[in-house]
């Protein structure tokens, strides 16, 4: 299988899920990383081989003031499986786009959001949960993990990631793409 999807999206879910998981255990990675909102994509990542799943889910507010996309039973659920489900500000927007729509301009983080997106929406979130997922104490620092992201739904982008924390955003390592949509227009 190439590790370039023809296309973007969630028809590649399936196959960035499986190239993930064997990466990982041909690797000796311990740890995934996956962005999703409903539950989804994270329920492809279970594994029997000791590789630890961590759900990175919308941050409060996204679907609402106080709201939250994932549903309490949802969330129960995959805890339930052994996924652990993470749900924090998001490090490469939160707080600076609600600075930019107040007073117009950008940010630095913004800057930094937008550059990764050169290389798909699915690396910019793949770096986006990584860090995140290291802020908040759910994967070990300064070992390499693999994220898992999408485009809008579903995921079409695997990483390996040696994340940093964010007040250190500069020395995350974007190791190696196991697979991302090319994209040709």
């Amino acid at each position: 299988m190439d590790m370039y999807f023809k296309h973007m999206g969630n028809e590649n879910t399936g196959a960035a899920a499986e190239l993930a998981l064997s990466t990982a255990q041909e690797r000796g990675i311990r740890n995934i990383v996956v962005a999703s909102s409903s539950g989804a994509t994270a329920r492809l990542l279970e594994n029997d081989k000791g590789i630890k799943v961590t759900m990175v889910s919308y941050a409060y507010g996204t679907g609402g003031d106080g709201k939250n996309q994932l549903s309490d039973e949802a969330r129960a659920e995959l805890e339930a499986r052994g996924i652990r489900v993470l749900t924090t500000t998001h490090v490469l927007s939160g707080a600076e786009r609600g600075i930019s729509k107040v007073f117009g301009g950008i940010n630095p983080v913004e800057v930094i959001a937008q550059s990764l997106r050169m290389l798909g929406q699915g690396t910019k979130v793949c770096v986006e949960v990584a860090v995140m997922a290291l802020d908040a104490g759910c994967i070990p620092f300064g070992e390499p993990v693999i994220a898992v992201a999408g485009s809008s739904n579903g995921a079409d982008t695997a990483l390996i990631i040696t994340p940093a924390h964010a007040a250190k955003i500069f020395d995350v390592k974007i190791n190696e793409i196991i697979c991302k949509p090319a994209y040709y227009k």
